[in-house]
């Protein structure tokens, strides 16, 4: 391999190992997008999609060997349960149309499977639990083949805090504790993202393996309600759990985040009454202020992870939901270059293993269960 050609040496390795990208909101894409309205034929994930960012074209692009893909539903939508159904449909749809291009992984060995087939993995993920009231609905969700979960999103839920809202009666409920007990006996992973600190630290109390964050930063880097300060990250690892860092423009850089806040409350999302379109356009406005290429600002949260708490506590999580991205992280296809930026830091093949997917096939694998009995 040709020392002097990181691209490539990006490349070769992306070829050789797994890249798993810990959550993508695709389905959620195809459920809004108002001329499928969630159906995937009309869609056609198998043509580019100048739009957005994420489409089979571009995944393989980007070397993706296994993409987790998140049932999203915003927290007041209506009915979320069927709207939980019809998003969780959009992944069905995927596995049957796309069948040469996708492969349903539902258990560790399936990683390999799917590189082996030349097919990218597609792994399930539920991402918020609004409208969830009984244990039962993760055995439901278990059986449609979702695999890890975020436990809220941008809203405080019944039984746990999000990290953008107001805080509720506890942090974690004695139902939240049931929640996280009956994911670990099924073998779900639990995802920490959009979780408060205190909730954060609540799951960690009662949680007896692993957990994730599957999409966040550096609160050192960026102090941004959703981003990770460094006594969780620490105590993340020490449970041999990982943490992802991701793409999302206002979790990279301070100063972006500071050029949001006029139409951002005081929690870190957009205020009640700014309309989609202004939204994104002042998420432009602000990419002006990046001092440095997204690939990079990206490196320097990794960097400061791993030298908190070590090379076996991280992951990617693109959070790639449609747009605008920073510049260099614009879609599915930016991923060697992102391993490029890293070789050039002097990260050793063992490292890049790990973070492309090794790290999270191993918590993956503590926390698997077969097919659990009720008892």
């Amino acid at each position: 391999m040709n020392a002097l050609d990181p691209l490539a040496e990006a490349r070769a390795l992306l070829s050789r190992v797994p890249l798993i990208d810990g959550h993508n909101d695709m389905p959620y894409v195809i459920w809004m997008d108002a001329k499928a309205r969630g159906d995937v034929a009309i869609w056609d994930a198998a043509r580019r999609h100048p739009e957005t960012d994420t489409d089979i074209p571009r995944l393989r692009e980007g070397l993706v060997s296994t993409q987790v893909l998140t049932a999203f539903i915003p927290t007041r939508v209506a009915d979320p349960l069927r709207a939980r159904l019809e998003v969780i449909d959009v992944m069905l749809q995927l596995e049957q149309l796309y069948p040469g291009d996708f492969h349903p992984v539902l258990t560790p060995d399936d990683i390999a499977t799917a590189r082996k087939t030349g097919r990218i993995g597609l792994f399930k993920a539920v991402e918020g639990l609004v409208g969830v009231d009984k244990v039962g609905h993760l055995r439901l969700f278990h059986a449609m083949g979702i695999r890890l979960v975020t436990l809220c999103h941008n809203e405080t839920l019944p039984f746990i805090d999000s990290a953008t809202d107001l805080p509720g009666t506890a942090p974690l409920s004695a139902f939240g504790a049931e929640i996280v007990a009956e994911m670990e006996r099924l073998g779900l992973i639990i995802d920490l993202a959009h979780v408060s600190v205190a909730a954060q630290h609540a799951v960690l109390d009662v949680a007896k393996g692993p957990v994730i964050i599957s999409h966040a930063n550096a609160r050192t880097l960026c102090d941004h309600p959703r981003n990770a300060p460094d006594d969780v990250i620490r105590r993340i690892a020490d449970g041999g759990g990982i943490v992802m860092p991701t793409f999302v423009p206002i979790f990279l850089q301070q100063s972006v985040y500071d050029r949001m806040k006029p139409i951002m409350d005081n929690l870190g999302k957009a205020k009640e009454g700014v309309d989609k379109a202004a939204y994104q356009e002042a998420k432009k406005a602000a990419f002006a202020l990046f001092e440095r290429d997204g690939i990079e600002l990206l490196c320097d949260h990794l960097e400061h992870m791993r030298n908190l708490a070590g090379e076996d506590a991280l992951g990617i999580g693109s959070d790639f939901y449609g747009g605008p991205n920073p510049p260099g992280l614009e879609d599915a296809t930016t991923f060697p270059a992102l391993f490029a930026a890293l070789i050039r830091r002097g990260w050793k093949t063992g490292a890049l293993e790990k973070l492309a997917g090794g790290n999270f096939e191993r918590v993956w694998r503590a926390v698997y269960r077969v097919a659990p009995v009720m008892g």
